[in-house]
């Protein structure tokens, strides 16, 4: 059971790490916005995108759609009746067009200039128009009730190309995937939470879906309507990436195979709806590969290779061939295939190593052997690793283990030793004391074998933070309310000597911000094995069934082969609220008003701001420092006439989004000033502004209340406090726990 302690100084291991000073000044530490901690990269994700004018073609009674989509989106909307004349220069705008004229002229459209979107609501009956689906460039499906913005932002956010989840992805150290192999994704919707703990992505097996007729019989294939709207179900209850599959019935599937273009026409009407993933089979003819390849937009092509044979074997020309044609149209090679011999699971990692070694440039291979001899393949495999869980109906492939499983299996063969992983606080924020039961419930779940403990450090005694680094089973932290940088430097005679005198590593937000929240243990050692997560150590023989003891040192303690890696997680956790119901873009060129009595407090919010490419920021009760204030117009609210200067601006210049770190004591005061700002929602259902409090604590009053009501979306810290929890596991412990577990999990008691 995690524990709280308190925790005063505790003496420092006797021995030094090798070669290192004493030095207790903070050293010039090199940022590098390339560093990864725990082998994820850190960078803010977010891109400008697609540029191109957006025109929201829509059904009957449906214009109201339009400004849905440029409220998103950030922009005003206009109709136009015609796709003629329409240029790059409205790109500020959102053009919504009536489906009877958008078949006019569609086709002549200027596709430099005009991505066209279908946007169809399924009440109005499934199919859409097919000649329009077929000539959009994608096709958004909505219900007429349970309207999810959330669902847009998505949406739109991936397919103009704003957000890009396979660089992240691809950068984890491992990721895994879920498959759904229910016949009605419905089925599974009450547990996705449950079910997507672990996985960085869900399989949608429409082979396996079963559309029922109206004579009590199922469809032979699922039409695309039902498709559709499944796709649209699952992707309004998870916010993972989707696999799109089509698997043949010669590959354990159950499409026939009798008509390729049948699967052109599935599968690229997968990229239109905007699916992360699309799973193409390799035996396909290569024309239809290569139009899926070069019109897959911002989705990402899997090319999948399956052999039931059991003659397939790795060390042959074959193997080789396969995966040379794999790879020339694909984003990800899959190859999978059935043994019988156990070692043919070593000739599979001798097949994986001669291919990254001699052809290094080619897309990551995800390689497994099936049945139960295969297994041990399972736990080798890093890229998109295929798992099951024990809630599903079927498995998808024969020898599919869960997430818990593999990680069970790869503590068992010494790849992922038992770690001491914290949560350090302050006596006067007892926030961090709710998160050591849904800590073990995370590790739990995902089979992890880690202990946590909440310790509360003195916050004049910053020895303590450094002595439960300094210990050899020491697996992270995270620090609430976050450490400034030069408190955990100053006075500190263990870490400048990390890294042979260079410090620990600093992530470019890290650096920025000046606030630590998370200290990750990065493996430096040579030694480890190719497939062990980044925290492994190269000793693993290190005592790791010695009773957990919080706050004890062990003898040895930090290997000197590891480094410590101080980032922020907090400014992620800000961005993905802000962007949980708008795309990134719509913040940007906008002005932004952050209120908090320090800098310190603000700095987050600020790197935040400066990621989502906002133009001004009104500040209000603290002093920017500069490197804080660098990419943004900063101007300080000094008065009243300056404030009432920011009232009377117009248009993008006016504030869109006000932040508040002030504590919950002054929330009379945060109303106060969101009242200024605000306006009146009148008749529209469209919210235009933004407002996040991440005051915690009992309030004299409810500023959010007060945003509602003046015309802004409001979110407060539980929000940002479960974002931020998820980007903490994974900086952690390399694996992805969904918001929606975390917050079913945390409970009002986390939050």
């Amino acid at each position: 059971m995690a524990t709280v302690q308190q925790l005063h100084r505790i003496p420092m291991p006797a021995r030094p790490l090798t070669g290192a000073s004493a030095s207790t000044t903070i050293p010039n530490i090199e940022m590098d916005i390339a560093t990864v901690a725990n082998g994820a990269k850190t960078s803010n994700r977010l891109q400008k995108g697609d540029t191109r004018t957006a025109v929201i073609i829509y059904g009957p009674g449906q214009e109201n759609i339009v400004s849905v989509f440029a409220d998103v989106l950030g922009k005003p909307h206009r109709m136009a009746d015609s796709f003629q004349g329409i240029t790059s220069a409205e790109q500020d705008l959102v053009l919504g067009i009536p489906v009877g004229c958008a078949k006019i002229d569609i086709t002549s459209r200027n596709r430099d200039a005009v991505v066209a979107i279908n946007a169809h609501c399924v009440s109005l009956g499934m199919p859409p128009d097919t000649y329009i689906s077929s000539q959009c460039d994608y096709e958004f499906l909505y219900p007429d009730t349970s309207f999810s913005r959330r669902d847009l932002a998505r949406f739109i956010s991936f397919t103009l190309g704003q957000i890009n989840h396979h660089d992240t992805l691809m950068s984890k150290p491992r990721t895994y995937f879920i498959s759904t192999t229910f016949p009605d994704v419905r089925a599974a919707l009450p547990n996705i939470d449950i079910l997507t703990v672990g996985a960085d992505a869900v399989e949608l097996r429409v082979d396996l879906l079963q559309e029922p007729l109206s004579d009590g019989s199922f469809a032979p294939i699922p039409s695309l309507s039902y498709i559709g709207e499944q796709v649209m179900l699952l992707r309004q209850r998870t916010e993972l990436p989707i696999i799109f599959t089509t698997r043949c019935t010669e590959e354990n599937g159950r499409f026939p195979m009798d008509n390729p273009d049948l699967y052109l026409e599935y599968l690229f009407r997968a990229i239109q709806w905007g699916v992360e993933y699309i799973d193409v089979e390799l035996w396909l003819p290569v024309h239809i590969r290569r139009k899926l390849y070069e019109r897959r937009g911002s989705s990402r092509i899997m090319s999948a290779f399956h052999d039931f044979s059991g003659n397939f074997k790795w060390p042959s020309a074959r193997a080789e061939s396969i995966f040379l044609e794999s790879q020339k149209y694909a984003d990800i090679v899959k190859m999978i295939t059935i043994i019988s011999d156990h070692n043919e699971n070593f000739e599979l990692e001798y097949f994986r190593s001669k291919i990254r070694s001699q052809f290094p440039a080619s897309p990551p291979l995800s390689a497994v052997n099936m049945g139960e001899t295969g297994q041990f393949s399972r736990t080798l495999n890093k890229v998109f690793t295929p798992i099951t869980h024990p809630l599903l109906p079927i498995i998808a492939a024969p020898g599919q283990m869960s997430a818990a499983e593999i990680n069970a299996a790869l503590s068992l063969l010494g790849q992922l030793p038992k770690k001491s992983i914290y949560g350090i606080s302050s006596p006067s924020s007892r926030i961090a004391t709710p998160y050591a039961p849904f800590y073990e419930k995370c590790f739990n779940e995902l089979g992890l074998p880690h202990q946590f403990a909440v310790v509360e450090r003195h916050p004049k005694d910053p020895v303590c933070v450094e002595a439960l680094c300094n210990q050899r089973a020491f697996g992270g932290a995270y620090l609430t309310p976050p450490v400034s940088l030069s408190s955990l430097m100053h006075g500190s005679s263990f870490f400048p000597r990390l890294s042979d005198g260079s410090g620990p590593i600093l992530t470019e937000a890290a650096r920025t911000i000046g606030m630590v929240d998370t200290i990750i243990v990065q493996s430096g050692s040579s030694s480890a094995p190719s497939s062990a997560p980044p925290m492994t150590p190269s000793d693993s023989n290190q005592s790791a069934d010695k009773p957990f003891v919080s706050g004890a040192i062990s003898p040895g303690g930090l290997l000197p082969s590891s480094s410590l890696v101080f980032d922020n997680a907090n400014w992620r956790g800000i961005v993905s609220t802000l962007t949980r119901d708008l795309a990134p873009s719509a913040y940007s060129g906008r002005a932004a008003v952050v209120l908090a009595t320090n800098a310190d407090d603000a700095a987050s919010t600020m790197y935040a701001l400066r990621a989502l490419r906002i133009g001004k920021v009104y500040t209000v009760g603290f002093k920017t420092p500069p490197g804080l204030a660098h990419g943004l117009e900063v101007e300080p609210f000094n008065s009243l006439e300056s404030l009432q200067r920011a009232r009377m601006v117009r248009d993008r210049a006016s504030p869109f989004v006000i932040i508040s770190a002030l504590g919950p004591e002054k929330s009379n005061i945060v109303g106060m000033l969101v009242r200024v700002f605000g306006g009146s929602r009148g008749s529209s259902t469209q919210i235009r502004k933004v407002f996040l409090d991440l005051a915690d604590g009992p309030r004299k009053g409810d500023p959010s209340a007060v945003a509602e009501q003046s015309g802004f979306a409001a979110y407060g810290v539980a929000d940002t406090t479960a974002f931020t929890t998820v980007e903490t596991l994974r900086l952690l412990v390399g694996q992805n726990v969904p918001y929606s577990f975390v917050r079913l999990t945390g409970g009002q008691g986390m939050f």
